[in-house]
């Protein structure tokens, strides 16, 4: 199945938003460094380790998922299902953002080198590491699943085609790659045509409705139809992921590609984010409502069936992408609110969640595998699965990634006076 349930693991891309260079994150108008961002970028690829984590425990998992814990709750289901709305969405659209200010500082050929240092690098370079590492985890899985043994039928491998290509989790630096080179492409058509200031004006012109009040419902309408006809959708999952093929879906396209477009046109309207700051409870709380009826219409716990191709279906796609567009409006406002002054430790975590991000899959599956058996709570299963990743990544993001080549390809340099931080 390909969503960001399945092997992706994949939903929040994010990073598009981690790879961003870790000056950048400012206002064009001002250059005030917006704090908030920081927060709400750590925030989201944490919340797709704790999404990664919590799979073995729902309910059909060994249907969806190469672990399946014994102990299942359907708990966990709803909580799944809300962030699995808005953490790619969220994604998407702080890549733009964060890629248009490294635009702006490096101009365009220093963008193009900076995109393939932070984004297709690590993804060529990355890829066949974590792949191997989760080969390595689902052949532990399958051990302890049988008892202390491997079985002896094993699934048949990928083959490595466009078709079927395990990007896993790291697809998200695939689509962004993919973007970027789109978003070059058509700028310099345009810019042969000698059209980009009128796009620019027109931008300019649809900014203000597109992030007004009702702006996430009409940004849903594309990206509802795009799932509409998305043949055999199976909704509860969402928007399909390009995590096991090397062609998006056109849902995807239209999804993830409306994001990082509406992020990067953000970063130019200097009116929007203080209007979010005002009026993200109403935001959040249209996102809840819309949610929670996508939850009544679809069920609470995971449900593999594909949406009957009905008027109930597109209603649901609807709701769905509009609660993903009020949850991105809100949770930004949100952000931006609480998050005003620096903080060092949000600044660490902020600069540590790519390669956290990057390197959880294997490590998340591989502690799934050893307490799948055993007959602890779900929650203590479930906190030693979190807590033992976070651990490994951290530890090893400090020790190994900070102060070495890996930390400033995928952030960076560091500064001297953050050499002990």
């Amino acid at each position: 199945m390909q969503n960001d349930a399945t092997i992706n693991a994949g939903n929040a891309g994010l990073s598009a938003i981690a790879p961003a260079h870790a000056q950048a994150t400012q206002t064009a108008a001002t250059g005030e460094r917006l704090h908030g961002l920081d927060a709400l970028r750590a925030g989201a690829l944490l919340l797709g380790v704790f999404l990664h984590a919590s799979i073995s425990f729902l309910p059909g998992a060994k249907f969806f998922w190469m672990v399946s814990d014994n102990q299942k709750t359907a708990m966990l289901g709803p909580v799944f299902f809300v962030i699995h709305i808005f953490r790619m969405p969220l994604f998407f659209m702080l890549a733009g953002y964060f890629a248009h200010l490294v635009l702006q500082k490096k101009g365009w050929a220093g963008f193009i080198k900076d995109r393939l240092k932070r984004i297709t690098l690590p993804l060529l370079l990355g890829w066949p590491v974590i792949f191997a590492a989760i080969v390595a985890a689902i052949v532990l899985a399958a051990w302890v699943r049988n008892g202390g043994s491997l079985p002896q039928k094993s699934p048949p491998p990928p083959t490595f085609t466009a078709d079927s290509f395990p990007l896993a989790h790291l697809w998200f630096l695939y689509m962004l790659t993919l973007l970027y080179a789109v978003y070059l492409g058509l700028w310099a058509v345009c810019r042969q045509l000698g059209i980009l200031p009128q796009l620019k004006r027109c931008a300019d012109w649809l900014m203000p409705a597109m992030s007004g009040w009702f702006g996430p419902m009409l940004l849903a309408l594309p990206v509802a139809q795009a799932l509409f006809y998305t043949p055999y959708w199976v909704s509860w999952f969402g928007v399909p992921t390009p995590d096991q093929s090397l062609y998006p879906g056109r849902a995807a396209w239209v999804s993830f590609g409306m994001a990082f477009s509406f992020g990067w046109m953000l970063q130019q309207s200097t009116a929007t984010l203080p209007r979010w700051q005002q009026r993200w409870r109403w935001h959040l709380g249209f996102a809840l409502l819309m949610t929670a009826i996508c939850l009544y219409l679809g069920g609470l716990v995971p449900r593999l069936v594909p949406a009957v191709h009905d008027e109930s279906k597109l209603i649901f796609a609807w709701l769905y992408a509009a609660a993903a567009w009020h949850f991105c409006f809100g949770l930004t406002g949100l952000a931006l609110s609480c998050m005003r002054e620096a903080n060092t430790r949000v600044r660490y975590l902020a600069d540590a969640s790519y390669w956290i991000y990057l390197v959880h899959l294997p490590l998340v599956m591989a502690l799934q595998a050893l307490v799948s058996r055993n007959e602890w709570h779900w929650a203590i299963k479930l906190a030693a699965v979190l807590l033992g990743t976070l651990a490994v990544a951290l530890l090893s993001y400090r020790y190994l990634v900070r102060f070495t080549w890996i930390g400033k390809l995928l952030n960076g340099p560091r500064p001297a006076q953050a050499q002990g931080v």
